[in-house]
């Protein structure tokens, strides 16, 4: 695999706009939270209503995630990135403008769908636009833009929302998707690479996905990753009001855990270029969370770790966990049928992961209210490791055994 030539006069590499791309699309998932309780007072927001513009994003990528992953290897892979920035852009500059929850809603589902159609063709399009030396590397760079993103946003938003408004946080963003869209044009090469599928009917790239043993095994284990990395990250700005730090504390931490993740995704490509199988990084990973929760949660008759402890452990959780999403992306095209259906897999994988971010949160929330506390949060997380566990196996059998050629009936 070679790499294509940069267009003449950008020094920046594709690939990197499109990481770049993911982060700014990220931002988008993460502007929410900070605004929230501005909203509730101008707006009226009840707090339903705020869950659902939580969710909206989530709920976009359970239902919607296999389906815009088909739609991005159907219309092109950078014009479908193109299309969600436009999307995004358009959306958070009509934000600005919206003055009740139900068009708010609207147009946050809306950013939904710009969201998928920019991170679904990310991997195919890095993979296309690297030499194989470069593949793995630079897959665990693009497994950093959702903690990024979420990251700069918890960082950023609350700074421009008190000191100018929500509306100016939401205009913001559309001209930084604006010049995402620009960098994206200008520098990802228009026609990268024409698979011998790239014709194929969508109802044949679904079919060859979902008859596709490594889909499932990847999809599922993005799903037991990000059940348990997103209900520790939300609920932790409880867990430490509940030890009486101030607000303005609990963000900083906060962000903080988000931002260490990309660490770990960075990380991710080191090791699987240095030659460390696929399984034992996912396996490492998934060790990494269970001992990081269990130091972080755990009480025995009153006793627990000291908090400065305890904030060390859901550092390690967030950091050493954050190589399970970049091997993944770089596992899901390895096991992809074909090339024409790397995005279709991504987009199966987003979907699970939406729905384990989906389900997380309300099951770690459950044990919570029938304990009494938090202290049995470690309990729900090994249980999900455990799951990543038997998952990493066969996906390490699964990439040492031969290829196995899928037939689909026409």
């Amino acid at each position: 695999m070679q790499a294509p030539a940069r267009p003449i006069g950008f020094s920046l590499h594709p690939s990197w706009v499109i990481v770049l791309a993911g982060v700014c699309a990220a931002l988008h998932v993460g502007k929410l939270p900070p605004a929230l309780p501005v909203l509730q007072a101008t707006l009226e927001i009840s707090l339903v209503q705020a869950s659902f513009l939580l969710s909206a994003l989530q709920i976009a990528g359970m239902t919607l995630g296999l389906a815009v992953g088909l739609a991005a290897d159907g219309i092109g892979l950078r014009r479908s990135m193109l299309i969600g920035l436009a999307l995004l852009a358009f959306a958070s500059a009509c934000g600005g403008f919206v003055s009740t929850a139900p068009g708010l809603l609207w147009l946050r589902t809306l950013e939904g769908v710009g969201f998928l159609l920019v991170v679904m063709p990310a991997p195919a399009l890095i993979r296309r636009t690297v030499t194989l030396q470069q593949l793995n590397t630079r897959m665990g760079w693009w497994g950093t833009y959702m903690p990024a993103g979420s990251a700069l946003a918890l960082l950023c938003g609350p700074w421009v929302i008190a000191h100018a408004s929500w509306e100016v946080w939401w205009w913001l963003l559309a001209l930084l998707s604006a010049l995402a869209w620009v960098a994206v044009w200008r520098c990802v090469p228009s026609v990268l690479h024409v698979s011998a599928h790239a014709n194929e009917a969508w109802n044949k790239r679904l079919a060859r996905t979902l008859q596709t043993p490594g889909a499932w095994w990847v999809a599922m284990a993005f799903a037991v990753y990000s059940s348990q990395w997103m209900a520790v990250i939300g609920f932790l700005p409880t867990v430490y009001n509940g030890m009486g730090l101030s607000a303005s504390t609990t963000g900083l931490l906060t962000a903080f855990v988000a931002l260490v993740n990309v660490v770990g995704n960075i990380f991710s490509g080191r090791l699987l270029q240095r030659g460390w199988p696929a399984h034992v990084v996912l396996m490492f990973g998934y060790a990494s969370m269970a001992l990081g929760a269990f130091g972080a949660f755990a009480q025995w008759d009153g006793w627990s770790l000291p908090p400065t402890l305890s904030f060390i452990c859901v550092v390690l959780f967030s950091a050493a966990g954050g190589v399970i999403p970049g091997t993944l992306f770089a596992t899901a095209v390895r096991v992809a049928p074909s090339e024409a259906t790397v995005s279709t897999v991504v987009g199966y994988m987003q979907q699970w992961s939406a729905f384990g971010q989906f389900a997380g949160p309300p099951l770690v929330a459950c044990v919570a209210t029938l304990v009494g506390g938090w202290q049995w949060t470690w309990a729900v997380t090994m249980s999900l490791c455990g799951l990543g566990f038997m998952l990493a196996f066969k996906i390490g059998a699964l990439l040492d055994s031969p290829p196995k050629v899928v037939k689909v009936s026409s």
